[in-house]
């Protein structure tokens, strides 16, 4: 049935993923190997849309599918206490930018890698990052960004982390829609991903996961 929820999420039926999940539950199937059929799908809509044959709103659907899916599967995370997690990633859109698209992906893959994750959201001010890290402890922070003005908040977000004294005790990745090496040197993070599975890379080298 795995492969009929890939073929569901690759196919955007929404409906019939939620239900193929929902069924995959009741019937006692490991929570993890749901996510990683759901990750597996995730992989095929991004070669489509590298290919051409899905745009945005395909992409837009596939991150809201993924957000329901995630809600149905939680509480059944919840109930395996011996879930191993690799360490713990702080996730938000800078402020001035409300995409969320790329985000919520990178959560969700991070998560089904084993990260722990506390997605903060969209428009989040460099001080919001800063009073989160103190609280969540985070080994790595990944800062979003899909619009050019967004640069200059990832940069003034590196430079409120080192303002507070947390720079040497945490990694940072930016990720977004127009991100290069100039941009990661100009904001001062460590990396920057071409796609989730870049940020999820960059996460695990840097927690000293292979």
């Amino acid at each position: 049935m795995s492969e009929e929820l890939i073929k569901a999420i690759t196919e955007m039926r929404e409906e019939d993923a939620l239900k193929i999940t929902a069924q995959l539950l009741e019937a006692g199937t490991n929570p993890l190997d749901i996510l990683e059929a759901s990750r597996k799908a995730l992989d095929v809509i991004g070669k489509y849309f590298e290919e051409g044959t899905y745009f945005l709103p395909e992409l837009m659907l596939a991150g809201e599918l993924m957000t329901e899916i995630t809600q149905l599967i939680k509480p059944k995370l919840a109930e395996m206490p011996d879930r191993r997690r690799l360490g713990k990633v702080l996730i938000g859109t800078v402020q001035g930018d409300i995409h969320d698209i790329g985000k919520n992906v990178v959560s969700f893959m991070l998560d089904v890698n084993g990260f722990e994750v506390l997605d903060l959201g969209v428009d989040v001010p460099p001080q919001k990052f800063v009073d989160a890290m103190r609280d969540f402890q985070p080994q790595v922070v990944a800062l979003s960004g899909f619009l050019t003005l967004s640069f200059d908040s990832m940069k003034s977000t590196v430079a409120a982390i080192e303002s507070a004294g947390f720079r040497d005790k945490v990694k940072i990745m930016i990720g977004g829609g127009q991100i290069n090496d100039e941009v990661k040197e100009y904001a001062g993070a460590d990396g920057y991903g071409r796609d989730a599975m870049a940020g999820i890379s960059f996460a695990k080298k840097w927690v000293g996961v292979n």
